[in-house]
């Protein structure tokens, strides 16, 4: 099994921790009118229960044992009357809590969501998306049962608790203390219970992220798994994390099999000790039947919320594990942070300018080592080199997706460290070699759903990069929806999308990444001469393998395990028969290889 599988921080902490709770209920603050209001609500219902037991008491003691009918009528409607009262205050305290639930995870779910759209790209390196996933969805619906049926709920069992020893208590104490004797054992059971509930969750939580990892990414990764028949394989390995889930899951309920016929059978003893008890005062005529008959059925009703507070422990733990880790990642401050005085600018010329950088990945295994270079406004540079040269990086600096480890980047003379994400990426375009592209229309992906920009410029962006024939070719043209990740669309075509949706931001910097490779050669003639006619104007960085497409570039930077070797324009780069020299060799013998053949 991979190590993201077994890395993944699934570590159970308290079963109540202050702290996380109080960060939680401050997302309810803004609601408190509600949690008040519904609190007020579980007081008159938790009493409306143990009322009527105490009713039965006086209509058998003081009515049916004298024959008053009259009296008998009157208990019966105010019986009735708790009855109706009860269900018409569950019903609301049922929506308010509900209501409650919903609008405080709508709040954690959307801070959740900006905040792990701001996070930097680094965090999503090392951070298998299952998890997140698993954060955004199962961890939040955690919490959904914590605010709509935990927190304010338990105010309800608690309640009835106290009305029933209150109204027990009240008739006759000897017999309450018999009742009671019982709860030392039921405290010992709980406490095991717990205990043993609390392991198991950890194992339950443990393989269900697993298992949520494995399938987003085998899902993710399904054009691979078939194309190399690994589907046995990978069922396999299905089976076993699934396996594991299951018993998992089996061990958990195990222990709720014990404890709720635990709690029932302490339930019996308690009411055979009422009987006992009571008959014998009953007998001896220092008990009314209607106290005795009231008493078992208070037992019943005593450890009814007893089964429930501990069906809101495991709510309470689930919470408090889910809580635990939703706050450990809106802790994470894996941001690239925008200076706190930036400097802001409104429009550039396009001046590039790397100054003696360095960057790694990780610690100090450097990527980029003294990397320095000038691009001129209105410049078109192609940067080149074997892979893993460290090209992708120089972009992702430039674009401020990263930081630089030492060293700095200037745009017009302003250092980025200077400026905010923002700011700079709106003059930035890039076209990449894997293009992703979200359900929806075509229209939606050219424009990214931006409204300010007008249908008019997306057409003329398509238009511009020979993506108009197919588009209109579509029936709903535009408006053609798009699958998950483009996926009924070929791969030359949602290269040309992804062209017409950097051209509509009218960049003044546009990067291309290896973004003619995935088309086809009458394809990347009509791009090329698209390009020749976007690129006027604007500074061009082209990233590219094929050097046959980047001979007219102003100039060359030949990038060569992580630094800069070579500078120049394709005439001065073959002259100096350098590292230029034998790329541009090695192709031009596999073309004529190919041709040849």
């Amino acid at each position: 099994m991979p190590n993201d599988y077994n890395s993944e921080d699934e570590v159970l902490g308290k079963a109540y921790d202050s702290k996380l709770m109080r960060r939680l209920l401050s997302y309810i603050k803004p609601y408190k009118k509600y949690v008040i209001f519904a609190i007020l609500l579980n007081i008159i219902v938790a009493s409306l229960g143990p009322l009527r037991p105490y009713l039965m008491k006086i209509a058998i003691d003081k009515y049916i044992s004298h024959g008053n009918l009259k009296g008998l009528l009157y208990v019966s409607l105010l019986l009735l009357a708790s009855l109706l009262l009860q269900s018409f205050i569950q019903y609301f305290l049922t929506y308010y809590t509900q209501y409650l639930g919903q609008k405080t995870i709508f709040d954690i779910r959307r801070q959740l969501f900006i905040h792990t759209q701001n996070l930097s790209l680094r965090f999503f390196d090392k951070t298998p998306i299952g998890r997140i996933v698993t954060r955004v969805t199962n961890d939040i619906e955690s919490l959904n049962d914590l605010f709509s049926s935990g927190i304010i709920m338990v105010f309800s069992d608690v309640f009835i608790i106290l009305w029933i020893l209150g109204f027990m208590f009240f008739m006759d104490v000897k017999l309450s203390l018999v009742t009671l004797s019982v709860l030392p054992v039921l405290v010992y059971g709980t406490f095991l219970f717990r205990k043993k509930v609390r392991e198991s969750y950890r194992n339950v939580r443990l393989h269900l992220a697993r298992l949520n990892s494995f399938m987003q990414e085998h899902v993710t990764g399904m054009y691979v798994v078939q194309i190399f028949n690994k589907q046995i394989a990978e069922l396999k390995r299905f089976l076993s994390i699934n396996k594991d889930y299951r018993e998992a899951n089996i061990k958990s309920n195990f222990y709720y099999a014990i404890f709720y016929p635990g709690v029932e059978l302490i339930s019996a003893i308690a009411t055979g000790l009422i009987i006992w008890y009571g008959g014998g005062e009953f007998i001896r005529g220092s008990l009314h039947v209607g106290v005795l008959i009231a008493f078992i059925l208070y037992t019943d009703m005593f450890f009814r919320p007893i089964r429930d507070l501990s069906e809101k422990y495991n709510i309470l733990q689930t919470a408090m594990a889910s809580s635990e880790r939703i706050f450990k990642l809106l802790d994470n401050q894996t941001f690239i942070k925008d200076p706190v005085n930036p400097v802001y600018v409104e429009k550039i010329k396009g001046e590039i300018e790397f100054k003696n950088v360095w960057f790694a990945y990780n610690n100090e295994e450097y990527i980029l080592k003294n990397v320095s270079f000038k691009i001129n406004p209105g410049e078109t540079v192609a940067i080149v080199g074997h892979t893993g040269a460290g090209k992708t990086s120089l972009i992702s600096l430039l674009s401020k997706f990263y930081e630089v480890n030492k060293g700095e980047i200037l745009i017009d003379g302003v250092n980025i460290r200077q400026m905010t994400k923002e700011n700079i990426r709106k003059f930035i375009s890039v076209v990449l070699q894997d293009v992703f592209l979200f359900s929806g229309t075509i229209r939606s992906n050219i424009s990214m759903s931006n409204d300010d920009i007008p249908f008019s410029k997306l057409k003329e962006a398509a238009k511009i990069v020979g993506a108009d024939k197919f588009i209109e070719a579509f029936p709903q043209k535009f408006d053609e929806i798009v699958k998950e990740r483009g996926a009924t669309l070929s791969v030359g075509q949602k290269q040309l999308i992804s062209f017409a949706r950097a051209l509509a931001y009218d960049p003044q910097i546009l990067v291309l990444d290896e973004a003619t490779s995935s088309v086809d050669t009458e394809t990347e003639i009509l791009i090329q001469r698209a390009i020749e006619k976007l690129l006027i104007g604007r500074t061009a960085i082209v990233i590219a393998h094929r050097l046959s497409t980047i001979q007219n570039a102003d100039k060359i930077i030949v990038m060569h395990k992580g630094e800069v070797r070579e500078i120049g324009n394709h005439q001065e780069l073959l002259a100096k028969r350098g590292i230029y020299y034998k790329l541009y060799q090695l192709q031009y013998k596999d073309q004529e290889i190919i041709k040849t053949a």
